[in-house]
């Protein structure tokens, strides 16, 4: 077949990239090894456009083991005990299939982590959707969901924290980033490099089939209005399939028989084939005659660009061939072996005993294209509404106006779709600021919680990164853990958009400074571009996945209040930003100003201190101040067990609804025994902590002293109300 130019830009390639191709093979390719460089060179596989700017960001501590370029990142948390993570987007998938595209960016994360050796142990998801008024808004939330519950619920792996959030930015291009956490001991951690001459290449799990041919390539490029079409790129998942390939897998990794490992994710046999031999500096050979097929007269190029679910590569040691076979089919499971590793470095494809494309490796992967993008930089907005110009509005209804909102409704709804509780080591699950899963059989647990904050990184993208890192840290420290390390899923527009490619270069920068200065590195992760439908970009989506130590768990801790008559401390300095609030989203229709300032001195040295309190055991209950201020916060930590406040009315600050909607970071609420209140005080002053006492806990009613008296039972019927009747 001769290669046309529409040909070409079928497979998501420019012209200048063809010719690119063409001078590394030193002739024309064929359709089957274009095939094969689309896919490793698309944006999804390659990063051609962000991995200039990746390059800053810390990836080291002495806790990580493993930081990007794996399957997933490592962190060693003590007792020859390893968590390994990862999250990874299904936006374009998901939203033209929901259902699928969310279950199979569950699949996929898992494989990521178990691919490594380790038992998966938690999943998380952070899911944006457009406007709730959107015609496609509910179908793609409720497709999602049950896409989520339904891979998750049956693999049996607990769904145990998330964010759900809506704005019209995503009302074409939905978000759905999944994040699996794993454990494994650190002496059985397994990795993707191939080793060894002849040595045995193993396709094993499920069949082949046609559905996800070009699904990397489809994710790769903007939406426009023929996106329903692309729903043959979708993948099709089995979550039973894949519990039988997660067993197998582990079962075959107690010995040695394991070389190398790795999933067939995006791009397939391709990626999964490609990046083996890359990072053994070796060469494949692949008989696609052998590949097992679920279809008819299958050729190889739908072979290698297949991205089918459950199915996994290997590279044995000599003489296990029989042994691995006899776990597989055990297992139910097919176990071929396709190909062998050569020195050549060719990733050469046979099909009926004849070469249908051979192509170096390092033509698909180092020698795939890098972009250093142009950009413009984000220059930071002045605050210039006036708040005595606004039409006034009661303490009581702004605060109702904001409980009641889809963003900040009770999201039970969607959590109860999940099993959270499967596997019996969730020992705090979603609701609180993270959730805790205890490390089998042992007394210690880890924190995993998920964030982003788009309206902040739109506003000014270097803050808005700073500012995600920095509240995923408060939601680590607020259930008690040490911040270890995080993933990242960084979802933006068109990065051939100068003003989107600043979004993305200055969210890095704010990131990488907040990361660095906290000692929270990060370990893995994933880019997302061109979302986005017919020229219209998201907003800057980073998402922040985070997990801490908790090297004694006793009692875990969240933020819900645990008794009447505690004393309520503030940590940290209120100013009143109202600048990109939810107070003028929810209130005024208005997303203005600029984020609120990060102080990254003050971020540490707060949270520091909190955690001592915490393991000192002077708290009873800890909450972040985030969206919607310290009222929000409040009303949070009042509602889950109906326990009220009196709240007195601050001296100093010019105006209630800065100081209670005020969206100032750095802040936790503290829920204190009277008994050790003199105590914490003195900790708190010997470190030069500010603080406020700001009152105490009580019966029935959340009550701002001359401002506002509420039932709770109240506030948590408002809290609920919207998702009960979407």
């Amino acid at each position: 077949m001769k290669i046309t130019d529409k040909i070409i830009k079928n497979h998501g390639l420019n012209l200048e990239e063809y010719k690119r191709i063409q001078k590394l093979l030193k002739r024309n390719p064929n359709l089957l090894e274009l095939g094969i460089f689309s896919a490793m060179w698309n944006e999804h596989c390659s990063y051609k456009s962000s991995r200039v700017h990746l390059k800053k960001l810390p990836t080291k501590s002495k806790h990580v083991i493993q930081g990007p370029g794996e399957n997933a990142g490592v962190i060693d948390i003590g007792d020859n005990d390893a968590i390994i993570f990862k999250i990874e987007s299904h936006n374009h998938p998901s939203y033209i299939e929901p259902y699928q595209g969310a279950a199979t960016g569950v699949g996929g994360i898992l494989r990521d982590v178990f691919t490594m050796g380790a038992r998966p142990i938690a999943l998380l998801n952070s899911i944006h959707f457009g406007s709730p008024e959107h015609p496609k808004t509910k179908s793609l939330l409720n497709g999602v969901v049950a896409g989520i519950g339904g891979y998750g619920n049956c693999i049996g792996i607990p769904t145990v924290a998330g964010e759900t959030k809506f704005n019209e930015t995503y009302n074409e291009n939905i978000l759905v980033n999944a994040m699996a956490v794993g454990h494994v001991n650190k002496n059985k951690i397994f990795y993707s490099q191939a080793k060894g001459l002849n040595k045995s290449v193993v396709y094993v799990g499920s069949k082949t089939g046609r559905d996800g041919i070009h699904g990397a390539s489809m994710a790769s490029a903007e939406f426009d209005e023929n996106s329903e079409e692309k729903k043959p790129t979708v993948q099709v998942g089995d979550p039973f399939t894949e519990k039988l390939l997660l067993e197998a897998c582990l079962e075959l990794m107690k010995d040695d028989s394991i070389i190398s490992i790795q999933d067939m994710g995006a791009a397939g046999l391709t990626s999964s084939s490609v990046e083996m031999a890359s990072k053994g500096s070796l060469g494949i050979e692949l008989e696609l005659d052998k590949v097992p097929c679920r279809e008819e007269n299958m050729t190889p190029y739908e072979m290698m660009l297949s991205e089918s679910q459950e199915r996994m590569l290997i590279i044995l040691e000599d003489n296990k061939e029989n042994q691995a076979r006899k776990i597989f089919e055990k297992w139910d499971l097919d176990f071929v072996i396709i190909g062998k590793t050569n020195n050549t470095k060719n990733l050469t494809l046979k099909f009926n005993g004849e070469i249908k494309g051979e192509i170096p490796i390092d033509a698909l992967a180092s020698e795939a294209p890098v972009y250093d993008r142009k950009w413009i930089k984000k220059k930071l907005q002045k605050n210039k509404f006036d708040l005595k110009k606004f039409k006034k509005i009661k303490l009581e209804d702004a605060l109702i106006k904001i409980l009641s909102s889809p963003n900040h409704s009770n999201k039970s709804w969607i959590t109860d779709q999940y099993d959270q509780m499967v596997m019996c080591d969730t020992a705090k699950r979603s609701g609180a600021d993270a959730a805790i899963i205890r490390i089998h059989n042992k007394d210690k647990a880890i924190a995993v919680s998920v964030d982003s904050s788009a309206n902040y990184c739109k506003s000014h993208p270097i803050t808005g990164g700073k500012q995600i890192v920095c509240e995923n840290w408060r939601n680590i420290i607020s259930v008690g853990a040490k911040p270890i390390a995080i993933t990242n899923c960084l979802n933006f527009g068109n990065p051939e958009n100068k003003e989107v490619m600043g979004e993305f270069a200055e969210c890095i920068d704010g990131i990488k400074e907040a990361c660095e200065f906290l000692n929270y590195p990060i370990v893995s992760g994933n880019v997302s571009f061109y979302n986005g439908t017919n020229k219209k970009n998201i907003y800057p989506t980073p998402v922040i996945g985070g997990v801490g130590l908790i090297k004694k768990l006793t009692k875990p801790l969240d933020h819900s209040f645990k008794q009447e008559k505690s004393e309520i401390i503030l940590i940290g300095k209120t100013f009143g930003h109202l600048g990109q609030s939810c107070f003028l989203k929810e209130n005024y229709s208005l997303a203005e100003g600029s984020p609120p300032d990060i102080n990254l001195t003050n971020e540490k040295n707060n949270g520091e201190i909190v955690l001592k309190l915490i393991n000192e055991n002077l708290v009873y209950s800890v909450h972040d101040v985030s969206n919607g201020g310290l009222i929000i916060s409040l009303c949070e930590m009042s509602m889950v067990n109906r326990i009220g406040v009196k709240i007195e009315k601050p001296k100093k600050l010019r105006n209630l609804f800065e100081y209670f909607f005020g969206e100032d970071q750095g802040r936790y609420v503290l829920e204190i025994d009277s008994k050790q209140i003199r105590k914490v005080e003195k900790i708190l002053k010997l470190n030069n902590i500010y603080y406020e006492k700001i009152g105490h806990t009580q019966k029935k009613y959340f009550e701002i002293d001359g401002e506002l008296k509420v039932d709770i039972n109240e506030l948590f019927k408002i809290n609920n109300n919207w998702y009960n009747s979407y």
